[in-house]
């Protein structure tokens, strides 16, 4: 019994060790799937960013989320069975260790217990029959002595004495073996009939709770599995979604889009007599591209002229040959850096603007309560985002020069976005109307003509007057005064408690709200006056430049 419940105990340390190995490999496994999520994921200010507008791009982006949430699911599968068999059953073993020491603790005294009551039966056993013997022979002698004539009268009744004392020695030990005999019998009944069943009877139930807890046990481990089932089949059924969102036709529609020159193709070429004695003519669609006028030819590097068919070697631009104004590009390609170039500009004004608003507000803050510090201080910090900005205004007014040229040339764009004025108009030379094969480079990628400095500084004056000429900041959401508020200083509104504003921009960090009333009503709020109510639709307010 003994070995065969040590055997038990040891079947459940070695399934709480299958369990745990398996816990690890799960979370081992999770671990790899997380890890291999995360080395393809998208990287941030990366070119992989670009490659994520694509449909198909897209649906892998979706598929390495699903893998972490599937991972994810794996992790749950190994903390589950830590928490309901492992921790659960380690404890259940320690219990089931103590009850069998217990049992067989019980079960070896109640042995030697009765091993104890079997030696005195024997030792009174022994002690009984050795006074018989003694006694008998004592009766023997004194019956010698009796029949004896020789032998005196005090001899035998010295013999008669001893006789009846071994007698009575001999009567003493039978009822002490019988008494140990008959409470042995007792002994031996209880130890058969109710001690011994007894403590079997504890094995038993020690047992079969064991083997019902394994199987417990084992239950749980299905069920385990069962419970991320359905998730992980929504993580599936989201990776087959994402699959089935694919547009083919979309992706092939960014891809022209992205890489759409805007050329116009060229025209026929005509064809030229030789039999006529004047000069030849050539059309000024023809791909030769000559100069008009009876000008000269133009030479470039000795080479006379490139061709616009995309699928020859001498369109690749060599790199860190790009030109500040992308003039080595297409036309919409130029157009598209130049765009996202000035976007980047505008940013970079609206966060220094930003950083001079909070400084600006900061100053009069230690103007007012001069013990939190020294306006002074700020002085040197608010020049230089002052400067900072005007070097962003200057180089975000040459980058809309160049964007406004190229959109003016840009066929369909003339009309709708081009920002010259007359005068300008007036002072392109004749060549800047003709067709795209004027402004190729010698190895067939495209260049834009130089602009003259006068039509640069008409560009700046123009982009000046567009800048003066702000519009109000437009409303990003509504708010209602929680309290009335007296605008007493410079910058700030006095609100009414129950008023409602419109909110023209968000609190920066510093506790004040920008706000306006009516339509040139504006001024700054305390935020914790008023309760903010934003349109998530908007996207902030505009950068001016």
């Amino acid at each position: 019994m003994e070995k065969h419940t040590q055997w038990g105990i040891d079947v459940l340390e070695r399934y709480i060790k299958f369990v745990r190995e398996r816990s690890e490999i799960e979370l081992s496994y999770a671990k790899q799937l997380r890890n291999l999520s995360k080395k393809y994921q998208l990287k941030k200010s990366s070119k992989e960013e670009e490659e994520y507008k694509y449909t198909s791009c897209r649906a892998f982006l979706s598929t390495l989320h699903e893998t972490g949430d599937y991972a994810g699911q794996h992790e749950v599968i190994s903390e589950n069975m830590t928490a309901q068999i492992l921790v659960d059953l380690a404890r259940y073993v320690q219990e089931l260790k103590q009850e069998r020491k217990a049992n067989f603790h019980d079960g070896r005294k109640a042995q030697q217990h009765i091993e104890t009551c079997w030696k005195q039966l024997e030792s009174s056993k022994r002690r009984f029959e050795r006074d018989c013997r003694e006694a008998e022979r004592a009766q023997q002698y004194f019956e010698k002595m009796d029949a004896d004539i020789n032998v005196t009268k005090a001899d035998v009744e010295k013999a008669r004495q001893q006789a009846q004392i071994r007698h009575q020695m001999a009567e003493d030990s039978r009822a002490d073996y019988s008494s140990i005999l008959q409470k042995f019998n007792q002994e031996q009944h209880e130890y058969y009939h109710t001690h011994i069943p007894t403590i079997f009877q504890k094995i038993q139930e020690m047992e079969e709770r064991r083997i019902v807890k394994l199987g417990e046990c084992m239950k749980t481990y299905a069920e385990v599995d069962r419970q991320v089932i359905p998730i992980i089949g929504k993580c599936l059924d989201g990776i087959v979604t994402a699959a089935e969102a694919i547009d083919q036709k979309s992706d092939s529609q960014l891809v022209i889009e992205a890489y759409k020159s805007g050329f116009e193709p060229p025209g026929d070429v005509e064809f030229e007599d030789y039999t006529q004695p004047m000069k030849r003519t050539v059309s000024d669609n023809s791909l030769s591209n000559p100069r008009g006028d009876g000008k000269p030819e133009l030479k470039f590097g000795g080479k006379s002229k490139g061709k616009l068919w995309p699928f020859i070697k001498k369109n690749k631009v060599l790199m860190g040959a790009t030109p500040e104004d992308f003039s080595n590009l297409p036309p919409e390609q130029r157009r598209k850096r130049l765009q996202q170039r000035v976007d980047e500009l505008s940013r970079e004004i609206q966060k220094e603007m930003d950083q001079r608003d909070a400084i600006t507000k900061m100053k009069d803050v230690y103007l007012k309560n001069p013990q939190m510090g020294d306006p002074a201080s700020l002085d040197h910090k608010l020049a230089e985002v002052t400067q900072n900005t005007e070097r962003l205004r200057l180089e975000a007014q040459k980058f809309e020069a160049w964007l406004a040229e190229v959109e003016g040339r840009l066929p369909g764009r003339g009309d709708q976005v081009r920002r010259q004025s007359g005068m300008f108009e007036s002072q392109q030379p004749p060549a800047v109307h003709n067709c795209a094969q004027d402004r190729e480079s010698p190895d067939g990628s495209y260049t834009e003509e130089r602009s003259q400095e006068s039509e640069l500084k008409v560009l700046a004056a123009d982009f000046d007057d567009e800048f003066d000429d702000e519009e109000p900041l437009p409303a990003l959401g509504t708010c209602k005064a929680l309290y009335a508020f007296e605008g007493q200083n410079e910058g700030t509104i006095s609100v009414a408690e129950g008023e409602t504003l419109y909110v023209i921009e968000e609190d920066k960090g510093d506790g004040w709200t920008r706000i306006r009333r009516g339509e040139d009503e504006e001024g700054y709020v305390p935020t914790s006056y008023v309760e903010v109510y934003l349109d998530r639709n908007t996207k902030g307010a505009k950068t001016y430049i």
